[in-house]
């Protein structure tokens, strides 16, 4: 258990410390990191496939129709939240982007109530409406919503939802959703060489060195994290969750100077309110079920 703690901590994280890396890509567009994040991911996935000679599941996915249309929209979801993320850090919106995280696992809440019509518990429905103050609050104040953190909650949201019912493992699931995304990655990128704005061909030999660390930067960590989920307790895994968001906020008000004003704090309280229900909800419902 300690092993996986240990693993599941460090991804979250090397998750919570990407705005560094993303803020270093600050002169290539946010859509161009997105497409070479895809390549350079495939490339690492398939070599670490190729050395694990892990390709038995690949046999079987063409008579699996149902399979790859659920990972299709995976991978749309997933590209969509990463297109989101890398924008916000690289438009010094580092705080709104770890909104969207601490929300997540109560926008999941939701999406099991409204799409898979699960029971809320009252100490989940307390959270949710916490939130959701907190949430009116900040758009109350900004004069709109909390546009990048609700689409960042709601899109990474649903792609959790689509590879919980998923029929692939970690690994796998990732590789085939960089396989369904390669083609347009690959064909973009081909355009933008011919019209001469590819920053790979012509940025520095450091720029070039980012770009391709995107592979392994997305790949190792959701390998750690996978292998961290399996040795513990879903519970722990839950408090784990929120050393992402956490560091992101440090990273924005205390390195990058982002305003973050009292009024935008009773809101964030609210929320972290909602979280601590939640969690603490969660863990006595665990108790609850463990035999005596």
């Amino acid at each position: 258990m300690r092993k996986g703690i240990l693993l599941a901590a460090s991804a979250y994280i090397i998750w919570g410390l990407f705005p560094v890396y993303f803020k270093s890509l600050h002169g290539v567009p946010a859509l161009e990191i997105l497409l070479h994040r895809m390549l350079w991911s495939l490339v690492f996935l398939v070599t670490v496939l190729a050395v694990r000679k892990q390709w038995s599941w690949l046999s079987n996915l063409l008579s699996q129709p149902k399979l790859i249309a659920g990972f299709a929209a995976s991978a749309l979801l997933l590209s969509v939240n990463w297109l989101i993320y890398i924008w916000a850090i690289n438009n010094d919106r580092v705080v709104d982007a770890s909104l969207g995280y601490f929300m997540t696992p109560l926008v999941n809440v939701l999406l099991g109530f409204v799409l898979l019509r699960e029971r809320l518990r009252i100490g989940q429905w307390i959270a949710v409406a916490l939130a959701a103050c907190g949430v009116i609050w900040l758009t109350v104040q900004a004069g709109h919503p909390p546009v990048i953190g609700l689409s960042l909650a709601i899109s990474f949201g649903i792609y959790g939802l689509l590879r919980k019912t998923a029929a692939l493992g970690a690994l796998e699931g990732l590789s085939l959703e960089t396989f369904i995304l390669f083609p347009f990655a690959f064909a973009y990128l081909s355009y933008l060489t011919l019209q001469g704005h590819n920053a790979f061909l012509s940025g520095t030999t450091s720029t070039q060195s980012l770009l391709l660390a995107a592979g392994p930067i997305t790949a190792i960590p959701l390998l750690m994290f996978a292998a961290g989920a399996r040795r513990i307790p879903m519970a722990t895994l839950g408090l784990l969750q929120y050393i992402a968001p956490s560091i992101q906020l440090v990273l924005g008000v205390y390195l990058y100077h982002e305003p973050f004003s009292g009024d935008r704090l009773i809101g964030f309280i609210a929320i972290w309110t909602a979280l601590v229900v939640y969690s603490v909800e969660g863990l006595r419902h665990t108790f609850k079920r463990q035999p005596a």
